[in-house]
């Protein structure tokens, strides 16, 4: 026996057990593929998915169709081998990222499952929020997140507390209250109309100065206080914020006259503001298949998302790329009078 064949018997073994080890060790990936689309015109446990109070709707029968999509991804915690990454990577609709992609922080998956709901909550309110700003309802609210330690507004105004003017004038965001308190000179006094706990207050603060401008110390954010009652209600087990422009149209289906799909099967992604600007979104690539084999005619793809939808499984679905609300309603509209008619599109897509 040559010493060439005998270090080939000798390695033969480690070769083999490499091999197995490779092919049943986990490794840190994740998968992604297609999840089920939902009807977010149609019911859940029972009941309609958009619930009214104190304003008319318009249930548009079974036939009308707008599909949220989702993604169904293995948990941070999969012990995934080889053969199954292998699997996942050769597939025209799955997708392989490393672990630390699809989950940069530590956690555990009851912390993304409290993640993801907590964002899905958000996005109904903007939702929400977009669809009645549309229908020229004013919902935009100004409130306070947090009062600085030993800011002229310390003592003053609270967390929570909700700016409805500054001085005589009225205010609907941030930047309004911000631009109306630089207006006057550092050190000069203002008045802040606020609701707190439901009574109204007027409160006088002394400006401080800060980089040459007038400043009172707080940090702001946007809330909505809404007309009449609104709800999505959904299956708990979906989270995270990208149905919220689907949400969005199915609020504003229901609550104006006509069916807006003219009853075809519609579906799409993208989160969405209170002021009904669409944003891009991940796993388009698995969302638009899903889409596409649940009977979908018209894909809603948000145009932050076109460079992601090159070579999707998109099958005799248009895909149609949106910016807005407004966009996407326009869209639906202009398809379901003829649907051939031409679209914005992402590049080559059709």
């Amino acid at each position: 026996m040559t010493q060439r064949t005998l270090a080939g018997l000798v390695a033969l073994p480690l070769v083999v057990a490499l091999i197995v080890i490779a092919w049943v060790v986990p490794l840190p990936y994740t998968i992604y593929s297609p999840g089920p689309t939902v009807n977010v015109l149609g019911k859940f446990d029972g009941k309609d998915i958009v619930q009214v109070k104190g304003h008319k709707v318009y249930r548009n029968g079974k036939q009308a169709q707008l599909r949220m999509t989702t993604v169904s991804e293995t948990t941070r915690e999969a012990k995934l081998g080889l053969w199954t990454l292998l699997g996942a990577w050769m597939s025209d609709t799955e997708a392989v990222y490393p672990r630390e992609v699809a989950y940069p922080d530590q956690g555990t998956v009851e912390d993304d499952r409290e993640a993801g709901q907590v964002q899905m909550a958000s996005a109904q309110d903007a939702a929400i929020a977009a669809a009645l700003t549309k229908l020229g309802e004013d919902v935009d609210e100004v409130s306070v997140a947090e009062v600085s330690k030993d800011a002229p507004a310390a003592g003053k105004l609270k967390a929570d507390d909700v700016i409805t003017k500054v001085g005589d004038k009225a205010v609907d965001t941030p930047e309004e209250v911000v631009a109306a308190v630089q207006k006057v000179k550092p050190g000069d006094t203002i008045q802040l109309t606020v609701e707190r706990k439901g009574k109204t207050l007027t409160e006088s603060i002394k400006t401080g100065e800060k980089e040459g401008k007038a400043f009172i110390g707080v940090s702001l954010g946007t809330t909505y206080d809404f007309p009449y009652d609104v709800k999505i209600t959904l299956d708990p087990a979906i989270g995270g914020p990208s149905a919220g422009l689907m949400m969005a149209l199915s609020v504003y289906d229901t609550l104006t006259e006509g069916p807006l799909t003219d009853n075809k099967r519609i579906a799409g992604t993208g989160t969405i503001d209170g002021s009904g600007n669409v944003g891009p979104i991940g796993g388009i690539q698995q969302k638009i298949p899903g889409a596409a084999s649940d009977g979908a005619k018209l894909f809603l793809v948000p145009a932050g998302n076109c460079q992601d939808v090159e070579g999707a499984e998109n099958g005799d679905m248009r895909l149609t790329r949106v910016e807005t609300l407004d966009d996407a309603i326009k869209a639906i509209e202009t398809w379901t009078k003829d649907p051939n008619a031409k679209l914005p599109t992402c590049g080559s897509t059709k």
